[in-house]
């Protein structure tokens, strides 16, 4: 059974999810005939600019309001080869915290339900001069206080 990347907290709101689909391109495909690996950070981005747009949460939102999410940590494990012109479908789930971070799981699902890869990334959000916040920054601040009202579906 596979551990969670995030530890479990009581009395915390769901997670946020949403989905992408793609299929692969020439130009991800290695010697080997399989998607390189590098390139499933890219479709780690993929879903996560998907939540971002579905729950206001884009990068754009963060930037116009004074927050920058530089990424801290990336992790990728590699369960199963992705094809050439073969169709992935990519989750991203955003877990709650009240950090001052955004931590977001990743899921990457063959045409026949096989998982391909999963992953995580953690993001620190900083102000405009790169300092760490050391609480939430109010925009964020709302956006959990929404999400633990049940205001997202």
């Amino acid at each position: 059974m596979k551990k969670p990347y995030f530890k479990q907290i009581q009395n915390v709101p769901a997670p946020l999810r949403a989905k992408v689909k793609t299929i692969t391109r020439f130009e991800e495909i290695d010697s080997m005939g399989i998607a390189w690996h590098g390139r499933f950070a890219s479709y780690f981005e993929d879903a996560r600019v998907a939540l971002g747009e579905k729950f206001k949460l884009g990068y754009l939102d963060l930037y116009s309001n004074n927050i920058l999410a530089p990424l801290k940590k990336i992790h990728i494990d590699f369960l199963s080869p992705v094809f050439f012109r073969e169709e992935i479908n990519i989750e991203c789930i955003l877990h709650y915290t009240d950090a001052s971070k955004i931590q977001t799981e990743y899921i990457i699902k063959k045409q026949d339900n096989t998982i391909a890869a999963t992953g995580y990334v953690i993001q620190m959000l900083l102000n405009p001069d790169y300092q760490l916040f050391l609480t939430q920054p109010e925009y964020y601040k709302n956006f959990c206080d929404m999400w633990k009202k049940g205001e997202f579906k």
